[in-house]
Formats: C-alpha cells, sequence, structure tokens
C-alpha cells in the first residue's frame, strides 16, 4: 500500500528519469442501456413492480464480504453487452482470477470488457495484461503508470507529489443497468477469504439513472491523458495463440477450484435471485454520484474545483442532528478538527468510528491519527476504535469467509450518515491523501430507511465491537464492554511500549500531508 511506502520520503535522491511514450490510446464510451439486455428488463421489471420513477435509485448493501463476491461475479454472468470496472488493487488470487474468468468468459459471449487499474499495484503483470488484452472483447487501461525501465521504489521517490498520487476508485457496471460502488478493490482480503485478516467493508449495489453518472465517470478516467493501453507501456506482442491459452488456463483454473466456497456460493445464489425472491434489503431513494476529476493528479491541489471533498461539504454543513464518520484511515487534520467542532457547538452529535492502533494495517496513519484524539475528545467528538479481537462481533462481514480462521479484523468500510438520511458510501477516507492526493468516487443517498439501518449497525459495533474513547485528568483511557463487565485500557489496548514508542516517533516526521 502507498501510505507505507510515504516512510521513504526523507530520504533525498538525485536519479535520472525518462518519460511515458506518447498516449495515443483511443478514446471509446460506455454504451447506451439497451432493452435486448436479459439483466436489464428483469432489474426495470423489479422497478416497476416497486413503482419506481426513473430519477428513483433502487438501492442494496453488500456487507458480508462472499455476498459481495458473488454479486459482481453473478451480474457478470448475466452480463449481454458490457462490463466495466475500475480499481485501485487487483489482485491475482482465488477471488481475482475467479473474477478475471468470468469476465473472460463474458467476452467470449461478445461482452464487451473495460477494466481500467492503477498501476500501483501492477508490477511485474504487464504481460498477463497483455494477454488479456488479445482478446478482442477484453481491454485493460492502467492509470498513470510507472515508468518500464525503472525501479518503482526510486520512482516513487524521485516522482515523489506526482507518481505518488493514485486512483482510489473502485466501479463496478454491466449492461450500463446496475453499478455497485464502495469500499472493496479485488482480492480475498476484500471478499471474506484471507486466512489471517478479515476485512470489514462495505458496498452499494444501485439501479436507475444514477447508474449513467457512474459511466460519465467512467469514461472520464478511460479517456484520461494520464490513463494507457498496455501495448503503449512494453514491448510485448500478442500472439494468435494467446486467446486459447488463456482459455485453458481458466478452464483449469475454473475445473481446480469448482469447490472452492465463492464456487459453491455461486451455485447456491446470484444477486439478481435475491433481489426477485426479496432475500436482500431494498432501499428507495435519491441518489447523487460524487467523485473527483482525474485531472486533480495533474493539477496543483489548489485546483478544488477538481476535488470531490468540496462538493461533499455543504451535506456536512447542513448536519442538524447527528454526524457519524467511518473511516478505516481517519486523519482529520486541523481544518477537519474545526469543522467537527463546530458541528458539535451547534447541537450535532458527531460520532466516529476508526481502526485502533492493532486493528490498522498502516502503523502510519494511526499515528497521524492519534495525535488529534485529545483535541478531538476535549470539543465533544465522540470516538470508537474497533476491538481487532471481536471478530465475532462484525460477523456479517465475515461469517461465509475467513470468521473461523482469521485473527485479526481490520475496519476498511467507509461511509458518512447525516441525520440519518443522507448516507455517503464510497472509497473516500477522511485524510489528507484521500482529500488532496488521490481520486476516490462515492454515492450520496438520501434514504430514510438506509439511513436508519446503517446507524443501527453501527450503534451495535460501537457498543459490543469496539473501544469507546474519553479523557480522564487529560489522559486518554479505553473502555471495552464484554458482557457485563467493563474494562478499562490506560494505553492503547493490546499494544507494547514498543509500539507505543513507534507511533510516538512516526508522528514527528513530516508527512501528514501524504497519510
Amino acid at each position: 500500500m502507498l501510505k507505507n511506502i510515504i516512510l521513504l520520503i526523507p530520504i533525498i535522491s538525485l536519479f535520472s528519469c525518462t518519460s511515458l511514450p506518447d498516449n495515443t490510446s483511443s478514446k471509446n464510451y460506455a454504451m447506451s442501456k439497451s432493452q435486448d439486455s436479459q439483466l436489464t428488463m428483469e432489474l426495470d421489471e423489479e422497478r416497476k413492480l416497486l413503482g419506481l420513477k426513473n430519477d428513483d435509485a433502487l438501492m442494496m448493501l453488500l456487507e458480508d464480504g462472499v455476498d459481495a463476491f458473488v454479486a459482481r461475479v453473478s451480474l457478470i454472468n448475466a452480463a449481454q453487452k458490457s462490463v466495466d470496472l475500475q480499481y485501485y488493487q487487483y489482485h491475482s488470487d482465488l477471488s481475482g482470477r475467479l473474477l478475471t474468468a468470468a469476465l473472460w468468459q463474458a467476452a467470449d459471449r461478445g461482452v464487451r470488457i473495460r477494466l481500467l487499474v492503477d498501476d500501483m499495484d501492477l508490477a511485474g503483470k504487464d504481460i498477463d495484461i497483455a494477454k488479456l488484452n488479445s482478446h478482442k472483447n477484453f481491454e485493460v487501461r492502467i492509470f498513470n503508470p510507472f515508468l518500464r525501465d525503472k525501479k518503482r521504489t526510486r520512482q516513487l521517490i524521485t516522482g515523489f507529489g506526482s507518481v505518488t498520487r493514485r486512483m482510489h476508485n473502485k466501479t463496478f457496471t454491466v449492461d450500463s443497468s446496475i453499478s455497485i460502488l464502495g469500499g472493496r478493490n479485488v482480492g480475498d482480503l476484500y471478499y471474506g477469504a484471507h486466512s489471517d485478516v478479515a476485512f470489514g467493508d462495505l458496498d452499494i449495489a444501485f439501479t436507475g439513472e444514477i447508474v449513467q453518472e457512474v459511466q460519465i465517470a467512467f469514461d472520464l478516467y478511460w479517456n484520461s491523458e494520464i490513463t494507457y493501453e498496455i501495448n503503449l507501456l512494453n514491448d510485448y506482442q500478442p500472439s494468435k495463440n494467446d486467446v486459447h491459452e488463456v482459455s485453458e488456463i481458466f478452464k483449469s483454473f475454473l475445473e481446480k477450484n469448482k469447490n472452492s466456497q465463492y464456487a459453491q456460493a455461486l451455485r447456491e445464489n446470484d444477486l439478481l435471485s435475491l433481489v426477485k425472491e426479496d432475500k436482500v434489503n431494498e432501499y428507495i431513494g435519491k441518489a447523487v454520484v460524487l467523485y473527483d476529476d482525474p485531472l486533480k493528479i495533474v493539477s496543483s491541489r489548489d485546483k478544488t474545483e477538481y476535488h470531490l471533498a468540496p462538493k461533499l461539504r455543504p451535506y456536512v454543513d447542513n448536519a442538524q442532528d447527528e454526524f457519524i464518520i467511518v473511516s478505516p484511515y481517519f486523519v482529520p487534520g486541523d481544518e477537519g478538527v474545526a469543522l467537527l467542532g463546530s458541528l458539535v457547538k451547534k447541537g450535532v452529535t458527531v460520532r466516529v468510528l476508526t481502526n485502533s492502533m492493532k486493528s490498522n494495517d498502516v502503523t502510519i496513519v494511526h499515528s497521524g491519527y492519534s495525535k488529534y484524539r485529545k483535541e478531538l475528545l476535549a470539543l465533544g467528538v465522540e470516538l470508537y476504535e474497533v476491538d481487532n479481537a471481536r471478530i465475532d462481533v462484525l460477523k456479517k462481514y465475515t461469517d461465509k469467509g475467513a470468521s473461523s480462521t482469521a485473527s485479526k479484523l481490520t475496519l476498511h468500510a467507509k461511509y458518512f450518515v447525516i441525520d440519518r438520511k443522507i448516507t455517503f458510501i464510497g472509497s473516500m477516507n477522511l485524510d489528507p491523501r484521500s482529500r488532496n492526493e488521490n481520486t476516490e468516487i462515492g454515492v450520496i443517498a438520501e434514504s430514510e430507511k438506509l439511513g436508519a439501518f446503517i446507524v443501527k449497525d453501527f450503534d451495535s459495533i460501537v457498543k459490543d465491537g469496539a473501544f469507546k474513547l474519553s479523557l480522564k485528568e487529560g489522559d486518554i483511557i479505553w473502555t471495552q464492554k464484554n458482557g457485563d463487565k467493563r474494562i478499562t485500557y490506560d494505553n492503547d489496548p493490546y499494544s507494547s511500549w514498543w509500539d507505543r514508542f513507534k507511533n510516538g516517533f512516526l508522528q514527528l516526521l513530516p508527512v501528514e500531508s501524504q497519510l
């Protein structure tokens, strides 16, 4: 993860650097919604039964990791026209390869696949990408690519402030009829199958005119000046045998993993069946997609007209009663502290759930957050930190995946709820990197039913699965409920003196703008 690279910032290097080739990538755009698609017809029939207007969004939460995987692959399997995917990280593990195999099979059926991936995690994968790209219906593009003839670590240092700005967006759209946005990348870690770590995450699927807003955003990135066709970045020449070779690889892989938990889950249900059989909660409301313009990456940071955060700010400023923040990487900065303090001052209850020192998977981010805790508590902000040992409390995220073996829980969901009626779900953390460095996307949903459901979940998590922070004689204490007992900690729970020493040392580094 990029945040771990920030430790290299103090190093000063003067390496020579070449440049990327001219970007001659051709432009193409999302397909129009077609009534020839069976998926489209079935989704429209569901909307008709509910009496929805075109501008009404029909929304479904994807809380469980395996369900989030099944939703994506079942929609790919139902696709007849197009699949557009945009991700920050796309791993080549079990779930990643199963999803790619489904995309490949869809391409064989004549479905147009457009896969856009940030280059941060693609080192050494160019040939595999080029082979995927050899299929006439499968195109992969790379966002903000690294130079292929230079070490990436060197580029992260010499290109600091440019190459370190990444596309953090996560979007998924099928047949221009249904989209999924949220916090999940592609990989076992996000879909409940990692053997050591369980990620608590959240996605939202939706239909309606709002899907076209996702497609507009996708096209903006797909055709951006810093998005490259893979063939422009390497000298690999696809052969006529590539398509056959990849097909055989996927055929063998699917046969080998036909009894995996994912394959079994796919045989048992799919998203459309769950919707038609009323087995998922559906929420109806108005919705709008908010996103950073990709020009944010190549522009001065004061060009806020390209930024998502200012578009979100009016919703926050208008909070009257309650503002709930769930952000795994929470570094409010002085501006954020002032904003939250002003909300409390006008009578708004502000509650924040983030990772604790031991549940956070990025140590330096916790150091950036922890120095603001006392000030936030003094202002009246309620702070809660995930108890990484209480996987049972967040079983909805893991009960079909890693809950039986994972030993650590990490919060990864990113959402805000305002007055229990306006909910933002997306890829954006409340930290400087999301605000100023990376690009992000999310959806604002106006639905009291959705807001109430998420707040109910939040209440159960902070009650039984998190530490509540408070001040006692100027020092922070952590209180944990365990049955009828309450346990109090005077230091970050489960931490050693060495953990706390590292946290204090990292606070001294001038890197907050990159966290």
